[in-house]
């Protein structure tokens, strides 16, 4: 059930994965504008509305964005946006710092500067900031080993982010998500979530690649459990200057995802085996005891999901 309503909202990085499934979600309500440079999110993603706003622009770019947030002057703001492959922040940690960590920070400056009366600013973090730490489940309260750019900048910004809004009474908060999938994903990406590779794989029976010997586990999530999630953040008083995991509470090896897969179509995919790749995460889940506490509960379990997601994915198809 959509709560929130008759609101100004901005998604950055809305074309993306997240970001349009969560504009789909409260389009129909609501005021919705979505910037987006189309890097790895698609045009198409975005529903078809006249109460949508798209603007093709880099989030990077302070004085674009500076006029768009006093223009609109929005009543909630999803930070999405962000450069997610890890491979590519160890490649290029100046140019997509830029983007991961200095965007999101202009954005609450310019909030704090203009006294943009906002409800709420919620910034999407990754579980990528526990790292390697061994203690499982990952917690709130847990150590954080961020080994990447990327988990460097993400860790960063929700400090930044949750400390902004203490110091400056804005409402903020920011969100841990483990390995959210589900429809929109895009299998071209190079971070792009595991199973939408799979699934890729499946449907044009081509090799997939494991990297180790598939006994990695994961926290798979689907998408509309995420996009629950993130409504009940933003609209909740409680969830203010805090950080909260979002996921199922359930570890799931790479192995068992591959044989589910292969249940729910039918089909035997061919795999390939390369080595551990550098900055990936052996194992990871989450205790999501947190944000049960305001009410949320994840409904998707792995093979409902993927059953879910499957069956989208050959609709897709044959409809060409």
């Amino acid at each position: 059930m959509v709560s929130i309503k008759n609101s100004r909202i901005l998604i950055t990085g809305g074309a993306g994965f997240i970001g349009s499934n969560l504009a789909d979600h409260l389009i129909e309500n609501n005021e919705i504008v979505v910037v987006d440079d189309l890097s790895m999110g698609k045009i198409e993603n975005l529903p078809k509305s006249t109460q949508l706003h798209f603007f093709k622009h880099s989030i990077t770019d302070t004085n674009f964005m500076s006029k768009l947030l006093v223009k609109w002057n929005f009543d909630y703001i999803f930070l999405l946006a962000a450069v997610a492959s890890v491979a590519d922040t160890i490649s290029r940690p100046c140019e997509t710092h830029k983007i991961n960590q200095d965007a999101n920070i202009n954005v609450m400056e310019m909030v704090r500067v203009n006294k943009l009366p906002v409800k709420k600013i919620l910034f999407s973090s990754s579980a990528a900031v526990y790292g390697n730490n061994p203690e499982l489940p990952k917690c709130e309260s847990s150590a954080i080993d961020p080994i990447s750019p990327y988990a460097i900048d993400k860790f960063a910004s929700e400090r930044f982010v949750i400390d902004y809004g203490k110091l400056y009474h804005i409402p903020t908060v920011a969100t841990r998500f483990f390995n959210v999938y589900g429809p929109k994903q895009n299998p071209k990406s190079p971070y792009s979530g595991v199973l939408s590779l799979i699934s890729h794989s499946l449907m044009n029976d081509s090799i997939f690649t494991i990297f180790g010997d598939g006994k990695q586990t994961r926290d798979f999530t689907y998408i509309s459990d995420v996009v629950s999630a993130l409504e009940l953040l933003s609209e909740n008083p409680i969830a203010n200057h805090e950080v909260y995991n979002v996921a199922t509470e359930i570890p799931t090896s790479l192995n068992k995802v591959l044989k589910i897969f292969e249940k729910i179509s039918g089909k035997k995919i061919t795999l390939a085996y390369k080595n551990e790749r550098k900055g990936d995460i052996r194992d990871s889940y989450a205790d999501v005891s947190k944000i049960k506490q305001l009410g949320f509960s994840p409904r998707y379990s792995i093979t409902y999901g993927l059953k879910k997601y499957w069956d989208m994915l050959n609709s897709k198809r044959q409809k060409g």
